[in-house]
């Protein structure tokens, strides 16, 4: 059947492949990976007829992932990022260029084979980084942001690379072919500014006016890859122009339907680029050379990237960023494999060598997505070892803070939480490790410790001791962790307050004590629905009710992790008796009679706390408060007491309460007030 049948092998087997991955809790992207191995030319069972084909459709998976990774990747989240992103990559892409000449020359290559061997270490894999970002739900992150900003600057590389290397023998003819590249790229550049800005919006909006959504799902895809073919011409990468015409067209107003409409193809044709990478793989060879490839992976693992760690570090990105580039981007990417085949064809590469390069590649793609999964473990043993101790003062009270709130983090959340409690007049520090937020916070006049929420002396010198609650706003969950820990073994008894970004960091919180935890995407989510149900005409009193029914089932874990019973029974208490809204029915026969006349505290237990009538708020209403139709009754107590309620405001239970109970009751507390 020629390449259908071809297609129709590898979509079965990616479909074991990832059945299985996903059973044993692994990336899909491995599955995917050996699934080409088992289909390969290199092992035997059914196998592809021409890889050559598949390697060519690969490349239209490249470029819809980054098609689409750019549509929801804004060009001006990468501004703050621009100077690592090109100095960064130029001081990385050249220690590890040194690095791989020195390997090769362990290895017994030549001085030109040995600079081609370090430029082939150089490169890092775009396609499989972003997947794994992806899918770690991470890429919004700094670190994200860094790695996406070098491996745009390295694929840039790619060009320059391969124009200069086949030229190290006469490197001003090299030079002069780079002038050329370097004009048509910012051509393409400009062209591209301004079709996004001008061309790129009328014709979106035409076609959307069509209503055809087959039209709109052509027209997006044929701007991503036409973009991708106009950079090939250009001489540049083919998937690095679709990733660019993703960012530009990411400020469209049409970028979150275009995302949404061309998901499902590029996870098709992605699949088929992770399976190519499979194909590429020789058992036998691996075997045979075991040893060999095994030490150039370690090498690479290691040294590379213990670079980008450095690079990051140096550039004066902290905390966990370092780590997560190191272990992000340590692989050899497949624009290796483009620059690899030009050594062959030129000479300068061997076969073995290629092998070799090869093989290394798809190794530490494969090894890719558990590295990154290592970063946050090697970074919190890195903190225990060496805790952040640096530590600076602003506008602090000379009196010291005592009954005080700390605030962790002064991000969005934190700067918020912050102005509330100032607005408020209420006494609060705030502890940040970021120089930048900590300018921020002072130049605000907020009352700021600089330095780590982990570190002793950090903590002590935000008077840990004597403060009465700690607001936890880190969303790094290794981070939350530490600072809960210090902080724990400093004021076993104080309050914490955590953001979670988890329904796994809360178990963890559960265990750790944690007071009280706000997970944010399920709160938002939950008001979303609440809005929802609203406009759906449910009554308030139900929304309530399965409000809190929802929220509770996910705070569980805090509930139940807590060691102090008494603050465990508290809290049990507080969802147990609630308030509920209910609203009385136009034929309700309450209607008309007193709160006192009905014996609500006597026949339910319940208490009336407020009538909303109209526009109006009747606060603690008093036994002579009669209900009005339209009236909604605000009751307090348990889930029992209200329902008892809800009944007795139904004909049968109210008209036994009147032939029973007299006209009037008397507040049993004394107090004069309703009932």
């Amino acid at each position: 059947m020629g390449i259908a049948g071809d297609i129709a092998l590898i979509l079965i087997a990616a479909f074991a492949g990832g059945v299985i991955a996903q059973r044993l809790g692994l990336p899909l992207i491995l599955g995917y990976i050996v699934a080409g191995v088992v289909v390969g030319p290199n092992t035997g069972g059914p196998t592809i007829g021409d890889v050559h084909e598949i390697e060519l459709l690969a490349e239209i998976g490249v470029a819809l992932l980054l098609f689409t990774i750019g549509l929801n990747f804004p060009l001006r989240e990468l501004l703050p990022v621009k100077r690592i992103a090109i100095f960064g990559t130029i001081i990385q892409m050249s220690l590890t260029i040194a690095f791989g000449y020195g390997l090769a020359q362990v290895l017994g290559l030549g001085w030109e084979e040995s600079v081609w061997f370090g430029a082939l270490l150089s490169l890092s894999s775009t396609a499989v980084v972003l997947k794994t970002l992806t899918e770690q739900g991470v890429i919004n992150t700094l670190a994200s942001r860094v790695i996406v900003g070098m491996l745009i600057i390295q694929d840039l590389a790619v060009v320059p690379l391969i124009i200069i290397l086949p030229e190290l023998g006469n490197v001003s003819g090299g030079l002069a072919e780079l002038g050329i590249s370097a004009v048509e790229a910012a051509l393409f550049i400009g062209g591209m500014a301004l079709f996004g800005t001008r061309i790129f919006p009328w014709l979106m909006h035409r076609i959307a006016g069509w209503n055809s959504r087959e039209l709109f799902l052509i027209s997006i895809v044929a701007i991503g890859l036409g973009v991708g073919y106009g950079t090939y011409l250009f001489g540049l990468s083919f998937a690095f122009g679709a990733f660019v015409a993703g960012m530009v067209l990411s400020q469209s107003d049409y970028s979150h339907q275009a995302l949404a409409d061309i998901a499902p193809l590029r996870d098709v044709f992605a699949m088929l680029f992770f399976v190519s990478v499979g194909l590429l793989i020789d058992p036998a060879f691996l075997l045979d050379n075991l040893l060999t490839v095994g030490l150039v992976v370690l090498a690479v693992l290691v040294f590379k990237g213990l670079i980008f760690a450095g690079v990051a570090r140096g550039f004066g990105y902290g905390n966990i960023a370092p780590f997560a580039v190191g272990f992000g981007l340590f692989q050899v990417g497949e624009f290796s494999f483009v620059l690899a085949r030009e050594g062959v064809n030129s000479g300068a590469v061997s076969s073995q060598t290629y092998s070799i390069v090869l093989t290394t590649a798809v190794v530490t793609m494969s090894l890719t997505p558990f590295a990154t999964r290592l970063a946050p473990r090697v970074y919190g043993l890195w903190r225990r070892r060496y805790p952040q101790e640096t530590m600076r003062t602003f506008n602090l009270p000379d009196t010291g803070l005592r009954e005080h709130v700390i605030v962790a983090g002064f991000g969005r959340v934190g700067s918020f939480v912050s102005g509330m409690l100032d607005r408020l007049d209420q006494r609060f520090v705030i502890v940040e490790s970021s120089p930048r937020r900590a300018e921020e916070a002072r130049e605000a006049g907020f009352p700021v410790v600089f330095g780590d929420a982990s570190a002793e002396p950090v903590l002590e010198a935000a008077d840990i001791a004597d403060a009465r609650l700690v607001v936890l706003t880190v969303p790094d969950a290794l981070d939350a962790r530490m600072v809960v820990e210090r902080v724990r073994g400093f004021s076993p008894d104080v309050h914490i307050v955590a953001r979670s970004s988890s329904a796994e960091q809360l178990q963890d919180f559960g265990k750790l004590g944690i007071y009280e935890a706000v997970q944010p995407e399920f709160e938002a989510a939950l008001e979303l629905g609440r809005q929802a149900l609203v406009h759906l005409d449910i009554e308030a009193g139900e929304i309530q009710r399965f409000s809190d029914q929802v929220r509770g089932e996910l705070y569980a874990p805090i509930v139940g992790g807590s060691d102090d019973g008494m603050l465990d029974q508290l809290r049990r208490a507080t969802r147990l008796i609630e308030t509920e809204w209910i609203r009385l029915r136009d034929n309700s026969p309450v209607l008309g009679r007193s709160i006192g006349e009905l014996q609500i505290r006597n026949i339910a237990g319940a208490s009336i706390v407020a009538v909303v009538r109209d526009d109006e708020v009747i606060a603690s209403p008093g036994p002579e408060v009669a209900f009005q139709s339209g009236d909604t009754a605000v009751v307090l107590g348990s889930r029992e007491q209200r329902a008892t309620f809800r009944e007795m405001i139904e004909a049968g239970t109210v008209a036994a309460a009147s032939g029973a109970g007299g006209a009037t009751t008397h507040d049993n507390d004394g107090d004069g007030r309703g009932l």
